[in-house]
């Protein structure tokens, strides 16, 4: 017999994607099913069988019933194999737990949503606005306002990832002059902070969803609040609470052993090709810069702890990291149709949800089998972590062969389908 569950299932969505729970933890509603859950093992090893995969970790949670599948190898063609607790490199999968840390400070009333955050990031005060994206980088008018920890949360403070071929536009061209193109780039937090300051925006802040920068720009933020290199505050407030041991920004010298090769693919033929080996690679020594958008490593397990926090409303293992406000405020849309309009041109990559809230996708609408209030995020290279309020359900697929190509998105999706079926 599957364990039972104590999930409230008594609530109801609201217009904005948000969970309204009523009263306390009611009925259970079951676990896992074994059947979908055979179902979902086959799914997994058809890409590892082939080749398409080099090797997966897999994982389904509901309530205290806990689902693993460990398949394949550490690298293509290899003989070591993966485990329950290979790490991996999470990529954009990190971007809620940087939410998180920061609604920590809010919580302590070190930061609030809507107060400008020039006194703690000057490089971003006074801004001016690129008048078209078309426009050379002088060609600009004034901020209509200050940039808020809020704009920064939603993705809408007015910069973020220019979705067009390289060198399209001029500020894509000073983008990368700068060396602000880069996922691990080779200067710390202040000057990376005092390059991006060069630049002006692409859009008036609040105006508009742009992907990623606000992320790493949460990471400066936090470490200057809070007096401490962003890792040590992560690690203190969210990573220790939580028991995640094996979440960090590096993978240290007697864990190296655990990271996977990460591929991607030769766009000439769709092969696989080493894009980080793990011992040397970029992630066997601490960063220079500790980017809050796509820098840590983590495992399945650690990974589980952080979203069973979140459909939990802020507590794990008796201990309370977040209140249940910060949490749902989190994972519930938070943007306006107009906010939405660049994120919802590209279907599949980013619109597909409906909605977004602090740092993750937030389901609005039923589209295929996830559930409206489904909360989390992708990771280009290769992850994928989302909760469900409405079944309690928590799953998390981990492989590190990168989205550039079909192979590993539509890998994903059959995970997704796979994994509902598992609901029992």
């Amino acid at each position: 017999m599957p364990k039972t569950t104590t999930w409230d299932t008594s609530g109801t969505w609201d217009s904005k994607g948000g969970w309204a729970a009523q009263g306390e933890p009611g009925p259970a509603t079951g676990g896992l099913a074994p059947a979908g859950l055979g179902r979902m093992r086959e799914v997994l090893a058809r890409p590892v069988e082939s080749g398409a995969v080099p090797g997966l970790v897999a994982l389904v949670g509901r309530g205290d019933e806990t689902h693993v599948e460990v398949m394949g190898t550490l690298s293509a063609g290899g003989d070591e194999p993966m485990r329950r607790d290979t790490i991996f490199r999470m990529a954009s999968a990190t971007k809620p737990v940087t939410a998180a840390a920061a609604m920590v400070l809010v919580e302590e009333c070190r930061l609030r949503l809507d107060d400008p955050v020039d006194p703690w990031l000057p490089e971003l005060a006074d801004r001016r606005v690129l008048r078209s994206l078309e426009s050379p980088l002088d060609d600009t008018v004034p901020a209509h306002r200050p940039i808020t920890l809020r704009d920064l949360l939603t993705f809408t403070f007015g910069f973020g990832a220019v979705l067009a071929a390289p060198d399209t536009y001029p500020v894509q061209v000073a983008i990368r002059e700068l060396g602000l193109d880069t996922t691990s780039p080779d200067f710390g937090p202040d000057e990376w902070i005092k390059r991006l300051g060069e630049l002006p925006l692409l859009r008036q802040p609040g105006e508009m969803w742009q992907y990623h920068t606000g992320s790493d720009v949460l990471g400066v933020l936090i470490a200057r609040v809070s007096g401490q290199p962003f890792e040590t505050f992560l690690r203190e407030r969210i990573l220790d609470p939580l028991g995640m041991k094996d979440t960090g920004f590096h993978v240290p010298e007697d864990k190296i052993h655990r990271l996977p090769v990460c591929y991607a693919h030769d766009p000439a033929t769709g092969g696989l090709t080493v894009w980080d080996e793990a011992a040397g690679g970029r992630y066997s020594r601490p960063p220079v810069f500790a980017a809050g958008g796509d820098g840590l490593v983590s495992t399945a397990d650690d990974y589980h702890a952080f979203y069973r926090m979140l459909l939990n409303k802020g507590t794990f293992g008796g201990e309370r990291v977040l209140s249940r406000a910060s949490v749902e405020l989190m994972t519930s849309d938070r943007l306006t149709p107009a906010q939405k309009t660049e994120k919802d041109a590209f279907g599949d990559h980013f619109g597909h949800h409906g909605g977004y809230g602090f740092g993750m996708a937030v389901r609005t609408h039923r589209r295929d089998l996830a559930s409206p209030g489904q909360f989390g995020w992708d990771g280009g290279l290769g992850t994928s972590v989302y909760a469900d309020p409405a079944e309690g359900l928590v799953g998390i697929l981990l492989t590190q062969t990168a989205q550039d190509s079909l192979d590993t998105p539509n890998l994903i999706k059959d995970f997704w389908t796979a994994a509902y079926q598992a609901v029992a």
